[in-house]
């Protein structure tokens, strides 16, 4: 699975983007918020408050119920701001 971080996302982990075997059981973007978290000091600053964490599976926006599988691509970003 191919993930994507951007903005202060990307700033905290220290890294834009990364391919990763999930382990089994990870089947949402909650789930793997949530797994994320415990990669790292980085990873867990980065989604301290994961409610306010936007998704894209696949280049489509996702709320955090949506399913993901190996294969996606998932993109993980702040809230932002129109102008």
């Amino acid at each position: 699975m191919q993930i994507l971080y951007f903005g202060w996302v990307r700033s905290r982990i220290g890294h834009g983007k990364e391919e990763l075997k999930l382990p089994a059981g990870i089947d949402t973007v909650a789930g793997l918020i949530h797994w994320l978290k415990s990669r790292g000091d980085g990873y867990a600053h980065a989604f301290v408050d994961s409610d306010v964490i936007r998704a894209a599976v696949n280049q489509e926006i996702a709320p955090h119920n949506t399913a993901i599988a190996e294969g996606d691509e998932v993109a993980l970003f702040p809230p932002m701001t129109g102008g």
